[in-house]
């Protein structure tokens, strides 16, 4: 069958994208193949068309649980047999997905570079008749590449099982010295290595400075029409945006990785298909969801690198239209992004700390605790050994990264909750329990189906909703199930970790404290890397992003922030006057910075420039209204 047909057969499309059919008929001829697509270039295509055409199972190697679920769920709704072997996987059901993948005509298999390290998976892999292999978010297998995983220096097992399958690896962002070593790790042979512009002509890439970030959301969202994505730090912040958001009238909705599996797929449709306009979501959101006509991504808070940022930007604009990728910066967000990515590194001897106290908190005897898995609340080990939680968590991360310990997160929805008593005798029992009111209601009110079945809780909605504190929520929800009202299931933990070495303290993290200097290295320069993209107003943004992933260009985009402010002062002195616009609509009325900068065309900086100097020669004054007058 050739490449055309399956694309037309499996995704209704008559056409590749640029480099994609030059990529395919590479692997096809059984090429080591190297490809480097930005965001939006279509990178699975890449393997799954040739993987379709050749007999036999595509075992594909990715890092992001998530992404590989929904790749296979895609496949699977094609009528593709896939299979994705995630982490908590019962022995059993392993062994029976292996089986699976040998004797059951399935095309691809998903898996983790961890799982490679299972003698389980290798025995089997060698039984299976492999045609490809596939590497993906391959930059994380250089020690320089964005979020490097050392478990990927396993991908090359694979090659020793199946010396004759030729590999690709695909990356949306890499540097020179990272393709190098993505090529040198994997042990490419005389590979051909297809790389794409990362320039987005289509998309307009600005930052714009400011003192009031929501009133610049709401300007930017009425000046925008379209789907958009607003880009925050944390969980809260998406339901804090959110809520003013639909408070001024937009149709808004949140996501991030603490709401459930229904709650996150009815929101994702809810945006998917135009019924909402705007999603509010941590960075986590996006990957793998390729909604063609985003028309801005908005970056409330810095983002942590410039990689991470040209793949968030680059989910506006995949229909070829004009978008934007704005960044709102404030003067404290420098601070803010040292403060939240460099003062929270862990250094090499905390890692240590933190993994003994770990051991500890188990009791796992010296030489011991290989594989085993234990339940794990990430507060309370925190209190036990006094530790600073952010920092803590991000040398749990370092742990996991590096396949000391896999740390799953279950994120508290793990209790569960069913009324047992009718709607009346409830109420009738409230009247005697005046105390556990709120709790109840809050219960009811959050949750639908509580009478009818067990019901997932977030205790931390009900701590949030009730007003109350985690203990006294827990003490009353225990009353409630003493007295049959509830039938009460309640979570122990939020997380669960698995050993993946044998305890030796020293033994086990000094291998790798050099790759963890060089993260932290690596983490250093992607931050100040981040601070001169926003800093530097005089050379076009598209030309920072292109130097910065080592393209280089003299040609400016003339759409960026700092190309339409070249025109702007152009235009203002030969045209615009903004000062005579100003006192102009000053003479009609008195009016606030945000009414004035709705009904003059320039910046926010522009504006309070102007005014500033109006003050400064008495032409204008403030009111007690705090709007501005003619003096």
């Amino acid at each position: 069958m050739h490449p055309i047909e399956v694309l037309e057969r499996y995704w209704n499309y008559t056409s590749f994208r640029p480099l994609q059919e030059d990529i395919i008929d590479s692997v096809l001829e059984n090429e080591d193949t190297f490809a480097l697509l930005p965001t939006g270039g279509g990178k699975s295509i890449c393997f799954q068309v040739p993987a379709l055409i050749k007999d036999g199972i595509c075992i594909v190697v990715s890092p992001l649980i998530a992404l590989m679920k929904d790749q296979v769920n895609t496949l699977k709704h094609k009528g593709i047999k896939a299979i994705a072997l995630t982490s908590g996987m019962p022995y059993n059901e392993l062994d029976t997905q292996l089986d699976n993948c040998i004797y059951g005509n399935y095309k691809f298999l998903y898996l983790s570079p961890e799982r490679l390290q299972q003698p389980i998976v290798q025995e089997r892999i060698q039984q299976m008749k492999v045609n490809l292999i596939a590497v993906d978010e391959a930059h994380c297998i250089s020690q320089w590449g964005n979020d490097f995983r050392p478990a990927y220096k396993n991908i090359s097992t694979l090659r020793q099982l199946h010396p004759q399958v030729n590999c690709i690896a695909l990356t949306a962002t890499a540097k020179h010295n990272v393709i190098n070593d993505i090529v040198d790790n994997l042990d490419f042979i005389n590979p051909k290595v297809f790389k794409a512009s990362f320039a987005r002509p289509n998309i307009a890439y600005q930052v714009i400075h400011t003192d009031d970030k929501l009133f610049q959301l709401e300007y930017i969202l009425n000046t925008y029409n379209g789907a958009s994505i607003i880009y925050v730090r944390n969980r809260r912040a998406t339901t804090e945006i959110n809520t003013y958001l639909e408070a001024k009238g937009f149709s808004s909705t949140f996501y991030h990785g603490g709401i459930t599996n229904k709650e996150k797929q009815e929101r994702l449709q809810q945006w998917l298909n135009g019924q909402k306009q705007i999603m509010v979501a941590t960075t986590a959101f996006g990957m793998g969801i390729d909604k063609a006509n985003v028309k801005t991504v908005i970056h409330f808070n810095l983002p942590e690198s410039l990689e991470s940022y040209y793949q968030e930007a680059g989910r506006a604009g995949r229909d070829g239209e004009l978008a934007h990728a704005i960044i709102l910066k404030q003067h404290i967000d420098e601070d803010h992004l040292r403060n939240q990515f460099l003062s929270t590194l862990p250094s090499v001897d905390f890692v240590k700390k933190v993994y003994i106290k770990l051991c500890n908190y188990f009791q796992i005897a010296y030489g011991e605790g290989e594989n085993s898995t234990h339940q794990f609340d990430f507060k309370t080990f925190c209190s036990t050994y006094q530790l600073n939680a952010s920092i803590t968590y991000n040398a749990l991360l370092v742990l996991d990264r590096n396949s000391i310990i896999a740390l799953t997160q279950h994120f508290n929805f793990r209790t569960k909750i069913q009324f047992l008593t009718t709607n009346a005798a409830l109420f009738q029992y409230l009247e005697t329990h005046l105390d556990l009111n709120t709790v109840v209601k809050v219960l009811l009110r959050t949750y639908g189906g509580i009478f009818d079945y067990e019901t997932k809780v977030n205790l931390n909605l009900v701590v949030q909703k009730a007003n109350l504190s985690e203990k006294g929520i827990i003490e009353q929800l225990k009353r409630l199930e003493k007295d049959e009202v509830i039938s009460l299931q309640m979570a122990n933990t939020d997380s669960e970790i698995t050993l993946l070495k044998p305890r030796e303290d020293d033994i086990t993290i000094n291998p790798i404290a050099k790759t963890i200097e060089q993260q932290h290295q690596l983490k250093h320069k992607q931050v100040e890397a981040v601070l001169n993209y926003i800093k530097n107003d005089s050379v076009c943004k598209n030309r920072q992003l292109l130097a910065y992933f080592g393209e280089k260009t003299i040609e400016t985009c003339a759409q960026c922030s700092v190309c339409t402010a070249k025109v702007s002062h152009i235009e203002k002195d030969s045209k615009i006057n903004i000062s005579n616009l100003i006192l102009k609509a000053l003479q009609a009325e008195d009016l606030s910075s945000r009414q004035l900068l709705k009904s003059i065309n320039c910046t926010e900086k522009e504006l309070l420039q102007t005014l500033s100097e109006l003050m400064e020669i008495k032409k204008i004054k403030i009111t007690q209204a705090n709007t501005y007058t003619l003096k």
